[in-house]
């Protein structure tokens, strides 16, 4: 099957790095890479021959033109006219596909001319903007899927970029919209406010299409996901020792939208793991850490769940063993790459790029294109075993667990046995206990424990401690007091103090 030919066009001094990084990530691409090549005219040959005759020459051989346009409207011949506005009136003549896209710049920023052509083309076609190299992938990919329905080579885009068939924008929690603008705006820039609309809001993040909302859309924002998508899930299992056997010490089942599963899964983890405990020597709280940082716990969450293959009915899976974690997706790396590569940087190839940016605009995704590699940074640097990347039937990520002589005292589990018959949490009372200092409320506790799920701390952590009064209310008759706060009693002193 031939390829369709992209011929990108900007000045040459700008976006140089970004037409490099769209070349990379369409050419990896798993979907892209089977349909498209591109022409970059850094890759042309030294000759003798004129550049403008052999890029207009290129842009009637390609069946699409691809233009970044910003603040410079570069060379001029003579008669005035760069070489992109010639490259852009040749593809107008031919009618070719025209995607422009936009820097995020104001016109006062940009040169006269480059007002003029952004203009001109404005009056042919629609045209999209773009602030990053990220933003600048998401919209070229929406762009180009769109391109092959239009053109029926495909007849469904890929599963985040899909139109669902009856979804609206009534299945969409309006709540969880408010609040991810309201933290993609604090910790990104995010340029909407709080009371923006949902259409808004979609449309910048290329999740509707009039009127009609996409896959990716009911997994970020669904008022319930699993409606639409049961296997949209992560199942959780901890194992007593270093092979899946029964009994199953704990086994859950996670569903909510994408952001819920990471935190549901990652407080599951981290419930069952030990802290390693410092002394209050110089400080009034104990310095604390899990045994497999937290980091690593929330990238291989994120990676699985917003690089799986949701055609797949198959589910995401936690295994936690005695030496290991386990976090198994259904997914693929893309065409080309092996697990050795996810070691060090290199280029972000999401498979599901409209999960991929909000997670990155909420905070989720620190950068784009680096969780594998800071996974493997993150474990050296607290001394564990490297961790493996395994692609088979399914991708897999397994971390390790330090070995028991590197585990101090205080963080392995209670031997108290009456507190483990009890409640089944002791592991989770001992983390708590370890945290808290004088009279703490609930939000500062789980903060400290690093949980963000609510459910999940109530359940395991505090419910369990108040019922065998090792920790206490201050306001006992009122629970739901404003003020209410958290101590640990006698009886969780000399717990404390005993294991």
């Amino acid at each position: 099957m031939a390829k369709h030919k992209i011929f990108i066009s900007s000045v040459q001094l700008e976006f140089a790095s970004e037409r490099q990084a769209l070349h990379d990530y369409i050419v990896a691409d798993a979907l892209l890479g089977r349909f498209f090549d591109l022409f970059l005219f850094e890759h042309i040959p030294a000759s003798n021959k004129n550049a403008a005759s052999i890029y207009l020459r290129e842009v009637e051989h390609c069946p699409i033109y691809l233009a970044l346009l910003g603040t410079s409207y570069g060379f001029q011949d003579a008669q005035g006219i760069s070489p992109t506005e010639r490259e852009f009136d040749t593809a107008s003549e031919l009618h070719k596909t025209r995607l422009v896209f936009l820097s995020a710049h104001s016109p006062s920023e940009r040169e006269e001319k480059q007002n003029a052509f952004i203009d001109k083309a404005q009056s042919s076609l629609v045209r999209r903007r773009f602030s990053n190299v990220d933003e600048l992938k998401a919209v070229v990919y929406a762009s180009l899927v769109s391109y092959l329905i239009e053109k029926e080579i495909i007849r469904m885009g890929p599963f985040d970029a899909t139109l669902h068939p009856f979804a609206s924008l009534s299945d969409i929690d309006t709540k969880k919209v408010t609040d991810f603008v309201q933290l993609a705006r604090l910790k990104r820039g995010f340029p909407f406010r709080e009371n923006a609309a949902i259409e808004d809001v979609f449309i910048h993040l290329n999740l509707i299409n009039e009127g009609r909302i996409t896959n990716a859309a009911l997994l970020l924002f669904g008022k319930t996901p699993q409606r639409f998508f049961i296997n949209s899930e992560i199942r959780c299992a901890h194992f007593h020792g270093n092979i899946i056997e029964k009994p199953i010490n704990s086994y859950q089942v996670f569903k909510g939208d994408v952001f819920e599963l990471v935190d549901q899964a990652q407080n599951f983890i981290l419930s069952k793991l030990n802290y390693s405990l410092g002394t209050r020597e110089n400080e009034t709280s104990i310095p604390s850490k899990y045994e497999i940082p937290r980091e690593i716990i929330s990238e291989a969450l994120v990676n699985a769940v917003a690089h799986r293959d949701y055609s797949n009915n198959g589910s995401v899976q936690v295994m936690l063993f005695r030496d290991r974690l386990e976090i198994i997706n259904p997914g693929a790396l893309p065409l080309g790459w092996s697990t050795e590569k996810l070691k060090s940087p290199h280029s972000s190839v999401p498979f599901n790029p409209l999960l991929a940016e909000p997670m990155y605009l909420k905070g989720y995704i620190e950068r784009m294109g680096t969780g594998t590699a800071d996974i493997v940074r993150i474990a050296n640097e607290n001394q564990l075993q490297e961790p493996e990347f395994v692609q088979e039937e399914y991708f897999k990520t397994i971390i390790y667990r330090p070995s028991s002589d590197q585990v101090p005292t205080k963080s392995r589990p209670s031997s108290n046995k009456i507190l483990q018959q009890a409640t089944g949490n002791s592991i989770e009372i001992q983390n708590l206990l370890n945290v808290m200092v004088n009279e703490m409320s609930k939000k500062e506790i789980q903060e400290a424990l690093g949980l963000k799920h609510g459910g999940n701390f109530r359940e395991n952590y505090l419910i369990p401690a108040l019922n065998i009064g090792l920790i206490e209310m201050k306001y006992p008759q009122n629970p739901n007091h404003p003020r209410q706060k958290y101590f640990i009693t006698d009886k969780g002193k000399e717990f404390f103090k005993n294991n």
